[in-house]
C-alpha cells in the first residue's frame, strides 16, 4: 500500500474531495482499500449495483455505455463518483485495458466517514453539484 502522503496527494487530484482538508484527506485516506486486477477485467458494469468510487493509481481502462466506447481513463482518474453517494446502478462499464491497480472507496466505508466528518459531506456534495450544472450546461448548450 503506498504511504499515508502518496494517497492523500491521490484524493486530492479527484475533484470530488479536491476542497476537502488535509485532515479530511487522511481520513479519507484511512479507508480507502488498494485493489489489483488484471488486464481484461471488468471492473464496474453498465446497469449492475455501483459499490463506490475508484482512483487509477497504475493502468488503462476503457469506460463504455451500451457498448460504444466514451472514454479511456489513466493514471489519476476516477470513476464511480455517483455510486459513492447514491449506490445507484452503474451508469457505464470499465474494463481493465491493462494490468491495473486501483484505490477503492465503497458507499457504505464513505456513508460511515461523512457521520464522523460531516465537513466532507458538504464539500463532496458541493463538487457534485458543479459538476451536475456543468453536464447541464454542457448538454444544452
Amino acid at each position: 500500500m503506498a504511504g499515508s502522503s502518496v494517497l492523500i496527494e491521490w484524493l486530492r487530484q479527484v475533484p470530488l474531495f479536491s476542497a476537502c482538508s488535509a485532515r479530511e484527506l487522511r481520513a479519507i485516506a484511512g479507508v480507502v482499500k488498494e485493489v489489483d486486477h488484471p488486464r481484461g477485467t471488468v471492473i464496474a458494469t453498465e446497469g449492475d449495483p455501483g459499490v463506490g468510487l475508484f482512483v487509477i493509481v497504475d493502468g488503462e481502462a476503457e469506460v463504455t455505455i451500451g457498448g460504444k466506447r466514451m472514454a479511456i481513463l489513466r493514471r489519476g482518474d476516477f470513476f464511480g463518483e455517483i455510486a459513492l453517494l447514491d449506490g445507484g446502478p452503474r451508469s457505464a462499464t470499465v474494463t481493465a485495458r491493462t494490468d491495473i491497480r486501483l484505490l477503492g472507496l465503497t458507499e457504505w466505508v464513505f456513508r460511515g466517514l461523512l457521520q464522523e466528518h460531516p465537513s466532507i459531506a458538504v464539500k463532496t456534495l458541493e463538487s457534485m453539484a458543479g459538476r451536475l450544472r456543468d453536464a447541464t450546461q454542457a448538454a444544452t448548450a
